[in-house]
């Protein structure tokens, strides 16, 4: 029970009560204590009366007197004039004096505790003033005992009153956290564990009832992230049957583009110059498009495989991204520069690399191409002491903010009307595979920048020439 939240709450509620009523049973008994010793001086100023009635009392009298004021003598000082007014032999010495005129409350908690503390009988002194303005002052002896015996059956009286207070109390409170903090939160928990069961199903998401502020925020917070949790396990799902639908018409494109490459190969023996010269080109094409088809057969599998690391100069692979890219213009009026310092060697994939720079390069075009007004693309390059930086640079119109938030999210990051934001996923993919990293470095009404950082040693690759 002490692991549950209500059942902590009942232990706490008892302590806290029960320490309250200690806090408040100490000043009690002392005040008892206090009133019981005042009855007592009242008592034995009554009995002085009689004293003062007559010029005297048969000791039967006085004896009963003080018997029933529960005192052994009694002093009343009248008129500067101290005066034993009843008296009876005392059966041991006086222990201690107690003068109840204007005394302090730290003061009458210390005697009570010391009366409850000291079991041992003792005769004690109790100086007061008078009551009706009765003398100065009046002074009696009497027996502690009966005092601590009544003390000890009031502080039982408060204790077992507490003892009630506290249990109900606690009886009502653990009835109250059960119902307006225990129940909730279970309903919450349950709600979860339903949702556990079926993430998918939108009908599980929890709706906000709770009545406290506290509990409906918790709960809003939730009904939140499931949905969104809900949304991303179903567009998971989506992606998941769109992948098998791609592996399927890359298995078949595959094979179509096997037998172009087969044709392909015979336009190496036309002697058409032409044909002599754009057949290398064509060859490439179809190669790296049936190896893009194998790489998309094996995504569903794995990731993309590790870069094959190797030693080659950057400007010729370059030229031929811009080749490529320049060929499919078209009308529109791009113009491409290359600005790679000759002889920059670098240690990539050249494959991959290839693929990022035509990913890049593509877009730039699109960018431009889409504005119908005349551009420019550069790609250039430079060497530092610790990484070969990349830069694709346009005269496009600047990427639009939707796609700055989901710039390298697949599906998500789509540039250009239509497009699906694979190509920079990909490329983004690509050049972690190497250690690097690809930003953008800028992106406004100017045009558009991106940055490749190839570091020289990457942790993890080896080359493999």
């Amino acid at each position: 029970m002490f692991n549950t939240l209500s059942g902590r709450f009942l232990a706490l509620t008892t302590v806290f009560v029960m320490l309250a009523e200690v806090l408040i049973f100490v000043p009690s008994v002392a005040r008892f204590r206090q009133d019981y010793l005042q009855l007592r001086l009242e008592r034995a100023q009554i009995a002085s009366l009689a004293l003062l009635a007559s010029e005297t009392l048969d000791a039967e009298l006085e004896a009963e007197l003080l018997e029933n004021a529960g005192v052994y003598n009694v002093v009343l000082r009248r008129d500067e004039v101290r005066q034993l007014a009843l008296s009876s032999p005392l059966p041991e010495p006086i222990h201690a004096t107690y003068d109840l005129r204007d005394v302090s409350a730290l003061t009458l908690i210390r005697d009570a505790l010391g009366t409850l503390i000291d079991a041992d009988e003792r005769i004690i002194r109790v100086i007061g003033d008078p009551v009706q303005q009765g003398g100065l002052l009046i002074e009696v002896t009497m027996d502690e005992m009966p005092l601590r015996a009544e003390m000890i059956d009031y502080g039982l009286r408060i204790l077992l009153l507490s003892a009630v207070i506290s249990v109900v109390t606690a009886a009502l409170l653990f009835a109250a956290v059960q119902a307006f903090l225990v129940v909730p939160i279970k309903r919450v928990v349950s709600q979860i564990q339903s949702y556990a069961d079926a993430p998918e199903d939108a009908r599980r998401i929890i709706a906000p009832r709770a009545s406290l502020r506290e509990l409906r925020e918790a709960e809003t917070a939730l009904q939140a992230m499931e949905t969104q949790l809900t949304g991303a396990l179903r567009q998971k799902d989506r992606l998941a049957q769109l992948g098998s639908g791609v592996a399927k018409v890359s298995h078949d494109l595959r094979n179509i583009l096997t037998s172009a490459q087969l044709f392909a190969d015979r336009l190496d023996s036309s002697e058409d110059p032409l044909v002599k010269r754009m057949a290398p080109k064509l060859v490439g094409s179809i190669s790296r498009a049936v190896s893009l088809c194998e790489s998309t057969l094996a995504f569903g599998r794995a990731e993309e495989p590790p870069p094959k690391l190797a030693r080659f100069e950057l400007a010729p692979l370059v030229n031929e991204v811009i080749e490529a890219e320049r060929l499919a213009t078209g009308d529109a009026e791009i113009a491409f520069l290359e600005q790679v310092p000759p002889g920059l060697v670098l240690r990539a994939d050249s494959e991959q690399l290839f693929r990022v720079l035509s990913n890049l390069v593509r877009n730039a075009r699109q960018a431009i191409a889409a504005t119908g007004a005349a551009g420019r693309v550069t790609v250039s390059a430079r060497e530092e002491d610790e990484a070969w930086w990349i830069c694709v640079e346009d005269t496009g119109p600047g990427l639009p903010p939707r796609a700055r938030e989901h710039l390298f999210s697949a599906f998500r990051g789509g540039v250009a009307k239509g497009g699906t934001g694979l190509g920079l996923a990909i490329a983004a993919e690509l050049v972690r595979g190497h250690g690097g990293q690809l930003e953008l470095a800028r992106s406004d009404e100017t045009g558009t920048a991106f940055a490749i950082r190839l570091p020289r040693n990457a942790p993890g690759l080896t080359a493999s020439g």
